[in-house]
C-alpha cells in the first residue's frame, strides 16, 4: 500500500512537470472560501485558455525542484503556503487576473468574510415579521419600526466598510435580508511569467488610469510634433493648416494682394479708413 501510495505521488509529480515545461505562464491562486461551483463555472471559462489544476503544495514543490532549466521557477516555493489551486497558460499574466477579477462574483457574508465593498442597508420594507428579529437588527445598528405586519428599516444604514471583517451577527442578518456583501472568487498570489515572478500586488491594472496616461502621451507627443513642426501621418493635415494660417496672417499684416487675401485687405482698409475718419471728426 506504501509502495502505491509514493508511485502516485511520483506520477503526479511528474504529471505536474510536464504542464511547468509545457506552459509558460503558471499561476498560484489561493482557493480558501471558493465555492466549488464557481470553481466549476471558471474551468469551464477558462477551458482552451487555461488549465486549472489542484495540487499539493509537497507535490508542487517537488514538480519544481525537477524545472531547473526553467529561470527563477524555484522562487514560487515561497508561495507554497494553505490551499491552492494552480493555472497554467500562455495567456498575458495581466490578462489572467482581470479574467479572475471579472469572473468573481456577490454572495452572502460568513463570519470572518471581509467587506467587498462599503455594506448599506436600504430603507424599506424588510417582509419579516416582528419577532426576534427586531432585537437582531437593532443589535447591528438598524433603526427599525413596525408597519402593516412588517418590520421596516427607517432609513439607508452603513453597517460595515470595505474591508472590514464581517461578524456573526451581521453576516445573519444580511442574510435574513438577502444582502450579498462579499465577493468570491480565485485571486491570483503570485504569477510567474517565463522568468519573471509577478506578485499579487503588481498584477491589479487600473484600465480607466492606463487609458487616461496613454490619452496625455498621446496629447504631448502631439502637441511636441507640431510645436517642432515634425511632419507625421498623423499631424500632417494639422501642420499644413497652421502653415497656411500663419502664410495668410503674413499676407494680411504686409498688405500682400493675392485671390485669397483681396476681400480681407479691403475690409481691413476700409475699418482703418472709417476709424481715421472718425477721429478726424473727433
Amino acid at each position: 500500500m506504501q509502495r502505491q501510495t509514493l508511485l502516485r505521488k511520483a506520477e503526479e509529480v511528474e504529471e505536474v512537470r510536464k504542464l511547468i515545461e509545457q506552459y509558460r505562464v503558471i499561476g498560484i491562486a489561493d482557493l480558501h472560501k471558493v465555492r466549488a461551483p464557481q470553481l466549476q463555472a471558471l474551468r469551464g471559462k477558462l477551458r482552451g485558455s487555461a488549465y486549472l489544476r489542484v495540487v499539493k503544495n509537497k507535490i508542487m514543490e517537488r514538480a519544481l525542484a525537477k524545472s531547473g532549466d526553467k529561470p527563477n521557477i524555484d522562487k514560487l516555493k515561497e508561495y507554497l503556503q494553505g490551499s491552492n489551486i494552480f493555472l497554467f497558460t500562455n495567456l498575458n499574466p495581466f490578462k489572467l487576473a482581470m479574467l479572475l477579477e471579472k469572473s468573481k462574483v456577490k454572495a452572502m457574508a460568513k463570519a470572518g468574510d471581509v467587506a467587498a465593498e462599503d455594506i448599506i442597508v436600504p430603507a424599506g420594507n424588510t417582509g419579516l415579521p416582528p419577532g426576534p428579529i427586531i432585537s437582531q437588527l437593532n443589535a447591528v445598528g438598524l433603526p427599525t419600526r413596525i408597519e402593516a405586519g412588517s418590520v421596516w428599516i427607517n432609513r439607508d444604514t452603513l453597517v460595515a466598510r470595505k474591508g472590514e471583517v464581517i461578524s456573526q451577527r451581521l453576516a445573519a442578518v444580511l442574510s435574513k435580508l438577502g444582502i450579498k456583501s462579499v465577493e468570491v472568487g480565485l485571486s491570483l498570489k503570485v504569477v510567474y511569467d517565463d522568468g519573471l515572478i509577478i506578485p499579487e500586488e503588481e498584477l491589479h491594472i487600473d484600465l480607466e488610469e492606463v487609458k487616461r496616461k496613454f490619452v496625455d502621451a498621446y496629447t504631448q507627443a502631439f502637441n511636441l510634433s507640431l510645436n517642432s513642426a515634425y511632419p507625421t501621418t498623423e499631424n500632417i493635415t494639422s501642420l499644413i493648416q497652421m502653415a497656411h494660417q500663419r502664410a495668410y496672417n503674413l499676407t494680411i499684416n504686409a498688405g500682400i494682394i493675392t485671390p485669397e487675401s483681396i476681400v480681407d485687405l479691403i475690409r481691413k482698409a476700409y475699418i482703418e479708413a472709417a476709424t481715421l475718419q472718425m477721429k478726424l471728426n473727433l
